[in-house]
């Protein structure tokens, strides 16, 4: 049975001097796909302003939105309440040659091409022929999450959001966009279309109802075997009742939560804060 979650994610900018114009896009919040139902959804701005929201190339949920009077503040609050799609059966028959089909590359060429974050090296491209002998697709999926757990380890603080697969690789560190990236990295060089999703994840197996949990962003993978199935990198456990699903894309650059163009002060501090609450 799937779990219901509010969220409530909320974004602070403070600058150090007026900012007189800006324009901004953001991209928090969750799709209803794949099992998933969104029963509610909103953003409000301060200061306030006229939004307008829009579906991007991905079909992903953008609120657009500019801010023409000074301010030395940017405070944007998004907040939903979302059944969570269960866990999905595994997808089974697919075979490489199926992969190989020229359809097939052809209608999900941009989930096979490297992207400036996606892009390898001949290391990884060794490893991902290596992981190809596992057996059919799902089986070098699996085998290339417990190679990136076994390879990598989690660790904030040593990459950005600006760092590259390759450069995670290097580092042998880092955290769930890194650990993604890098998964993209093998499955595309194995010829397994694949996506990056952004979103959600609770932190907790038990999901305590009524208790507010402090959450943050999270990344994970789906890639296409027949269909679109999600796969976690990071925590290799099945995707389901705990993931709210917001956007997805080639990378990080497709889905970034939120982004903008200003005139005025330099930023000072930015502050975010996630807060999410099992309901049912």
């Amino acid at each position: 049975m799937s779990w219901r979650i509010a969220t409530r994610h909320t974004s602070t900018y403070r600058y150090g001097a007026p900012v007189v114009a800006s324009f901004n896009e953001a991209r928090i919040t969750p799709q209803a796909t794949g099992g998933q139902r969104v029963l509610d959804t909103s953003i409000s701005v301060s200061p306030n302003t006229t939004l307008y929201s829009y579906r991007d190339y991905f079909s992903s949920v953008v609120v657009a939105f500019d801010v023409p009077e000074a301010h030395d503040e940017l405070v944007v609050v998004g907040t939903s309440t979302v059944d969570t799609a269960s866990v999905r059966p595994l997808p089974s028959g697919i075979a490489w040659q199926d992969l190989a089909e020229p359809g097939v590359e052809d209608r999900y060429s941009e989930y096979l091409l490297a992207t400036p974050y996606t892009t390898g090296d001949d290391e990884l491209a060794e490893i991902a022929a290596q992981l190809r002998g596992a057996g059919s697709p799902l089986d070098a999926v699996e085998a290339a999450g417990d190679w990136i757990r076994s390879s990598m380890t989690y660790e904030m603080g040593v990459t950005a959001v600006s760092t590259s697969a390759l450069e995670a690789w290097r580092e042998r560190r880092g955290v769930c966009q890194d650990f993604a990236h890098v998964g993209l990295v093998m499955l595309r060089k194995l010829g397994v279309p694949s996506r990056y999703v952004s979103g959600y994840l609770h932190p907790s197996t038990e999901g305590e109802i009524g208790a507010t949990v402090k959450g943050a962003g999270h990344a994970w993978i789906e890639c296409w075997l027949g269909a679109w199935h999600p796969f976690d990198p990071t925590h290799g456990e099945a995707v389901g009742d705990r993931y709210v699903t917001v956007a997805r894309g080639r990378d990080y650059a497709d889905v970034t939560p939120f982004r903008g163009i200003y005139q005025g002060g330099a930023l000072d501090e930015l502050e975010v804060s996630v807060e999410l609450v099992r309901q049912a």
